[in-house]
């Protein structure tokens, strides 16, 4: 029968702390469950908001050929971006994302390095959604013909303001956050579709426009394959349209499944998060299209241009000039309020993602894992962006589609590779295929915009610079999750609770009677230990250096008449004193570990406590016994003889 299991997330007074499980940022979630369609619209105030500034940000980069290059963008996300990430939803239904499947690929520390990069870029397109997209509300206020212009001056008091509202809301609530963003794109979507309507109507009553629009193309581009092959090479540019898919995976525990959901395998959950992102897709592609073309057919080339009436905004454009101002401020004022709310997502995602790794790694306190601080962390980091950025959309875009499009290329790497182990031959070809033109459509925003890059390198170096920084202030704590032992290791305390608990700490070469006879010895020797008194000896095998916190199995095996408890543990030190204390709370007695001196550098072994869980085992474990008891009366013992 398996021992009792330390109760998770509960101070239990048997080991002195706060145990905690990963609940709050895993399974269960930490907020209510939604219907899909409010999710949806969660992460669509990321998704849908880019039309207010994606078609200015096409006719720049492509010209005429604008709707061409949307076609290709619109043709990736409905066949490459949404089967990638229907994928991934059904693989990680908790909200890991893409990176829990690759976080596997390596183990140790090279998997958790790994996973910091990969979280840095996390950081790079999240956080500068915050930014940017309070910064663009930012422009469509003061850009509003009806705004005093005295605003106009003060473009980054507006953006933090916008980001300090943006980060009560998540103070105040969650459920808040919900229903707002709901409101939002549904005002949203709707004037969007009045905008392009009253566009499509005044292409169809001046026909003459696409006639134009036609002769410039085959003016400069010749013929249909000419254009095809430019649009091809032009498309990275739009790449910000692609940004709604990760987030939609990471808020995944916001969404309702059915009653019969299994834990492991949510099917409704995983269904409704295919609904979800299936229908914001669908909408996307449509509203991309379609504010392609009337933007590219109505507005005036040199309207797009940096001090156009157009840049930045040019459906407001044409909402103010073909329905007039009362319209058109009406309409700003919802791409104001959905841009500003279009950081809630990215919120939401962070919360989500952030507390389900670093925490578990050791790599950041365990407030972490609580909503609210995070929220002040991320406004802050928000903040200090904005400032240095001065809230100019035009510099932090390239920072977004870096983000973005390393984060779509490692999802489509991951799927790839769970097909390729499925021996999947169309899954490695089709998804292969999706993951080349993810990496080509990267490296070429790279290319054409490093400052994306250097970006999120100061993200990744700063993440993992912190990361490690808390790894070694944590590393004395007790690290255990809970834990079992097998009838055997039972029955053996059971039968020392009689006298003194008495443990030898030994690290095994032969495990034979011989090894077993010659350290009772010595140790018996060093610390005067009576022959009549029994002993047990205790083994750690370190399992897996890098975790930081994991359930201990004890298992009791038996050479000759040499009683041995045998466990694994992510630290040597951290385990024996999680055994200790749950042997003083099993037997009532204070039990005593024996030890001998290590020789050798100091420095050497905290190195190697650090980062290989070993070390200096018998002050180390002193230390962290220490922490987890305060009362000195209350610790087991710890000797050193030799």
């Amino acid at each position: 029968m398996a021992g009792p299991i330390i109760p998770p997330r509960q101070y239990h007074k048997n080991l002195g702390r706060w145990l905690l499980n990963d609940n709050r940022s895993g399974k269960e979630g930490r907020h209510s469950r939604h219907p899909w369609w409010q999710v949806m619209c969660l992460t669509g105030v990321d998704y849908f908001s880019t039309l207010g500034y994606q078609p200015g940000i096409a006719a720049l980069a492509a010209g005429a050929l604008s709707p061409l290059a949307t076609l290709i963008l619109v043709l990736l996300t409905l066949f490459g971006a949404l089967p990638i990430y229907r994928r991934v939803a059904a693989t990680s239904p908790h909200g890991e994302g893409s990176i829990a499947m690759l976080e596997h690929l390596l183990s140790w520390w090279q998997g958790k390095l790994f996973v910091l990069c990969l979280l840095g870029f996390v950081a790079t397109d999240f956080i500068i959604t915050m930014t940017l997209s309070a910064a663009d509300a930012t422009a469509h206020i003061v850009e509003n013909p009806l705004v005093p212009h005295f605003l106009h001056g003060q473009v980054v008091g507006i953006t933090l303001v916008l980001i300090a509202l943006l980060g009560a809301v998540f103070l105040k609530g969650f459920q808040e956050a919900i229903g707002l963003a709901v409101f939002l794109v549904a005002t949203y979507l709707l004037l969007n579709l009045v905008t392009i309507g009253v566009g499509a109507y005044q292409i169809l009553q001046n026909p003459v426009v696409i006639t134009n629009w036609q002769t410039g193309l085959l003016a400069n581009h010749g013929n249909p394959l000419a254009m095809l092959a430019i649009s091809a090479l032009l498309f990275p540019k739009l790449a910000l349209g692609l940004s709604g898919f990760e987030t939609g995976v990471a808020v995944m525990p916001l969404v309702k499944g059915s009653g019969s959901d299994a834990e492991n395998h949510p099917r409704g959950r995983i269904r409704n998060t295919h609904k979800l992102l299936t229908t914001a897709a669908v909408i996307m592609s449509f509203f991309l299209i379609t504010s392609s073309l009337v933007t590219t057919l109505l507005i005036p080339a040199a309207e797009f241009q940096a001090g156009g009436k157009a840049n930045g905004r040019a459906l407001a454009y044409l909402a103010h000039f073909y329905l007039g101002d009362i319209f058109g401020t009406v309409y700003d004022l919802s791409t104001i309020a959905i841009l500003w709310f279009a950081g809630s997502s990215a919120m939401a995602g962070l919360l989500n993602i952030v507390p389900r790794y670093l925490p578990r790694y050791g790599m950041a306190p365990d407030w972490a894992r609580a909503s609210r601080p995070l929220v002040l962390v991320y406004t802050a980091i928000a903040f200090v962006v904005t400032i240095l950025f001065k809230a100019n959309v035009e510099a932090q875009g390239g920072a977004y589609a870096t983000g973005v499009l390393v984060l779509m290329s490692s999802a489509a790497f991951a799927v790839t590779l769970a097909a390729h182990r499925r021996r999947s031959q169309r899954g490695r070809i089709i998804f292969g295929t999706i993951t080349f033109v993810f990496l080509y459509t990267t490296i070429v925003n790279i290319i054409e915009r490093p400052e994306g890059i250097r970006i999120a390198g100061f993200f990744i170096g700063t993440i993992i610079a912190t990361s490690l920084i808390s790894r070694v202030w944590r590393s004395t704590e007790l690290r255990v999750e809970k834990i079992v032992m097998d009838d055997v290791a039972q029955s053996f305390i059971a039968q020392e609770s009689q006298g003194t608990v008495r443990l030898i700490a030994n690290r095994p070469n032969e495990s034979d009677v011989r090894e077993y006879c010659l350290k009772e010895q010595e140790v018996r020797d060093d610390n005067h230990i009576p022959p009549t008194d029994s002993i047990l000896f205790l083994e750690i095998q370190v399992s897996d250096a890098s975790e930081f916190t994991e359930t201990i199995w004890v298992r009791g095996v038996q050479v000759g008449d040499y009683r041995i408890l045998q466990a694994k543990g992510a630290a040597v030190p951290n385990t024996i004193a999680a055994i200790l204390l749950y042997i003083r709370d099993q037997t009532g007695k204070l039990p005593h570990a024996y030890f001998g001196w290590a020789e050798g550098n100091p420095i050497q072994y905290l190195l190697r406590f650090i980062l290989f869980g070993e070390g200096d085992i018998a002050v180390v474990t002193r230390e962290v016994l220490r922490k987890a008891e305060k009362d000195p009366e209350q610790r087991p013992g710890i000797h050193v003889g030799g």
